[in-house]
Parts: C-alpha cells; sequence; structure tokens
C-alpha cells in the first residue's frame, strides 16, 4: 500500500523537480548578447551636443559634476510589467526531500542611462541597474538611447551627403 502511493507520487514530484531546475538565473550578463541599439548608442551617440540629446533624449533625471571628466547625465528608467510567475507547488513525501519552485517569466528591471558629457558633447555612455533580460543585456535600456542613435545616424547621413 505505501510503495504504490510513493510511485502515484513519484511522477508529479519528479516532474516539479525538472521544473524547477529550468528556472533563469537573475544575472544572465555571462549568457546573454548585448543588445545592439544599446551597443550602437556608445559609439554613435560619441559627439553629439548637450542640446542634441536633449531633443532625443528629453532632459535628464539627475546630473553629477565630474570636475576635470566633464557631467554625467542620468536618465533613469524603472519598468514595470504584468508578471507571469509559475510556481510549482513544494511537495514532501516520506523520506523523499521537499520539490517546489517557481519561475517568473516576465521580469521588471530599472535602467539608469549615464551620459559623460565633456566640452558640451557626448563622450562615453555607460548602462547600470537592473537592465538585462534573459536573452539581451541592458535591454531595458533601448528606449532611453534609442531615439539618440537614430537622431546621431541621421546627422552623420546628412554630413556626408553635404561633403560629397
Amino acid at each position: 500500500m505505501i510503495s504504490f502511493r510513493i510511485r502515484k507520487l513519484a511522477l508529479p514530484v519528479l516532474t516539479a523537480g525538472i521544473l524547477s531546475s529550468c528556472v533563469v538565473p537573475d544575472d544572465t550578463s555571462r549568457l546573454a548578447k548585448v543588445d545592439a541599439t544599446t551597443a550602437a548608442a556608445r559609439k554613435e551617440m560619441v559627439g553629439l551636443s548637450e542640446a542634441d540629446v536633449r531633443m532625443c533624449a528629453g532632459f535628464p533625471t539627475a546630473t553629477a559634476d565630474a570636475g576635470g571628466s566633464g557631467q554625467i547625465w542620468t536618465y533613469q528608467r524603472v519598468v514595470q510589467r504584468g508578471n507571469l510567475s509559475v510556481v510549482v507547488p513544494t511537495l514532501a513525501v516520506g523520506a523523499i526531500p521537499a520539490v517546489g519552485g517557481s519561475v517568473n517569466l516576465a521580469p521588471g528591471g530599472y535602467c539608469n542611462t549615464q551620459i559623460r558629457m565633456v566640452d558640451g558633447r557626448v563622450a562615453e555612455i555607460a548602462y547600470a541597474g537592473d537592465n538585462n533580460l534573459p536573452n539581451s543585456r541592458d535591454a531595458l535600456c533601448v528606449s532611453t538611447v534609442d531615439a539618440c542613435v537614430a537622431y546621431a545616424r541621421q546627422r552623420h547621413q546628412k554630413a556626408t551627403a553635404v561633403s560629397r
């Protein structure tokens, strides 16, 4: 009688154990690739003026004086999403250890996009915060810089057309 109960519960317990081992890690930076738009911003925005950045990204959330290194402008973005969490109940049967867990399929996060300005022009871009998605690093920062990447590309195309 007892072995029948254990066999009857073995499949759900094994299934729960397998599912709980499929949890996506919080830090996927070693596994995921850098988002193409945020990577492009690090190169293509360099040289934009303060006025250009205000035109494409708006006014910064915060600024800090970096002394001889210019100013650092920070754009903060919080992403709140409707989370979908799959919870596997914890099961324990006799000598079998407790198995359970959860998977969060739509995490939120935040991004601080930092733009270092030297002599009124963009010198460097960096990203900080809980800004990764399972398949892409810095992905929650895209909405801060995507318009600026397009703006920088348009300016480059106009400058190339004028020089011809």
